[in-house]
């Protein structure tokens, strides 16, 4: 491919996507004030307004599986403009939405068409890098996107204290600059080729399609887990230092300290010793760093202490993004990358239902260091389980000659 790196530098094309998602990101604020703006605005109940935004998470499942099957077969280029267009006009209905009815409506709407640019965004990089350059390419769309929430949060701060309604138009105008800056700035979609009649992928895709890959299968469950894991961080940090006496804004900065970790950290992703770790090493390394922080959070009483902590677990979770969502494209049959990463992402809609329901019975009946603890064990568990991913991959490297996410980066 001509977009191909070379000699260990990412492409241009990878460098605007991620500064168009830094941008995107920067509006990525709204939807936690959604239940706010439903109570306060229309007099709905706490209840209800959760059962509004639960149907936006449910309706970014089938968005995520649509986005991966149009980012194969419209194009990626087009696959991203059409879902920012859509989050745009869904936003500015909420925005503009005079009764609950018609806010409900957008809000599945917008959930509908939310997820539909992250597949072909990470089929894109998938497309334009080696599988060497991977891993350093998805964690730098983490760190950007990291950097856009830091900024994010300062912009919802001005907003949300005039009206909150201009939080959904600030974001709704983010999706349309992103739009812009892929529509006119990235490569258009090359001509779509077919796959030949019959082709059966490896590890038992027929025809590519993922659901019948059993290797995909096994790394969606791990990373269910995994999301909701970390969901249940961003969920359940503030309500575990109320508990604790604490302020809950502390939150703020708790997650400030994270997204810096991840941003100031990429050159260690490079390091010899850690590059030459094969995936499931290097999965399992997170694992046991992120089981660390948490477990930091289980002790803690103090926000220096937290402070720490968080800097443990963002290392952690900065090893396993990059990886994971590598070595899911690495397992991608030819022009099935979107459908692949679209299946895998699902783990995090599945995850944003659960993780509401699982973090506040368990603080509500048995702590914050319950919790912390619990999820630490799980990440050990995590951890304990990339044996078996280990041996999968191994044993499909034995059938196709080779798998280059098994091998060291």
């Amino acid at each position: 491919m001509g977009l191909m790196a070379r000699g260990g530098r990412l492409p241009r094309t990878v460098w605007l996507l991620l500064a168009a998602r830094a941008i995107n990101r920067l509006g990525a604020f709204s939807l936690a004030f959604l239940t706010v703006l439903i109570s306060t605005d229309f007099g709905a109940s706490v209840a209800t307004a959760g059962l509004v935004s639960a149907a936006f998470g449910l309706a970014t499942i089938p968005s995520r599986l649509v986005g991966g099957r149009l980012a194969d077969r419209l194009g990626r280029r087009r696959t991203i403009v059409l879902g920012l267009v859509g989050c745009a006009a869904a936003q500015l209905g909420i925005a503009a939405a005079r009764s609950l009815a018609a806010v409900a409506v957008c809000a599945v709407l917008l959930g509908l068409v939310f997820e539909l640019y992250e597949p072909p965004s990470q089929a894109m990089i998938a497309d334009c890098v080696g599988p060497s350059d991977r891993v350093r390419a998805y964690s730098l769309l983490n760190a950007a996107l990291a950097v856009g929430g830091m900024g994010a949060g300062l912009i919802a701060s001005g907003l949300g204290r005039w009206d909150l309604r201009w939080l959904f138009v600030a974001d709704a105008l983010s999706c349309l600059a992103c739009a812009l800056i892929i529509r006119i700035a990235l490569p258009g979609d090359p001509p779509r080729r077919r796959a030949p009649s019959g082709l059966r992928a490896p590890g038992g895709a027929a025809g590519g399609t993922p659901w019948r890959d059993r290797t995909l299968l096994l790394l969606l469950a791990y990373g269910t887990v995994s999301a909701l894991v970390y969901l249940q961080v961003v969920l359940a940090l503030p309500l575990s230092l109320a508990r604790r006496g604490m302020r809950p804004a502390d939150a703020g900065v708790l997650f400030t300290a994270s997204a810096l970790t991840i941003v100031a950290a990429q050159p260690l992703l490079r390091l010899r010793r850690l590059s030459a770790l094969s995936a499931p090493g290097a999965l399992a390394l997170g694992y046991v760093l992120l089981a660390a922080g948490l477990a930091g959070y289980a002790a803690a009483h103090t926000l220096t202490a937290l402070l720490v902590a968080t800097v443990v677990w963002s290392l952690g979770d900065l090893v396993i993004l990059g990886r994971s969502y590598a070595l899911v494209a690495d397992l991608a049959p030819p022009g099935g990358t979107g459908r692949y990463l679209a299946v895998y992402g699902t783990s995090w809609g599945v995850a944003a239902v659960a993780a509401p329901v699982v973090g506040t019975q368990v603080l509500e009946h048995a702590g914050p260091a319950a919790l912390w603890s619990g999820l630490a064990a799980v990440c050990l568990a995590l951890a304990a389980g990339q044996v078996p991913v280990a041996r999968v991959l191994a044993a499909r490297e034995g059938r196709t000659g080779g798998l280059p996410a098994l091998q060291g980066v």
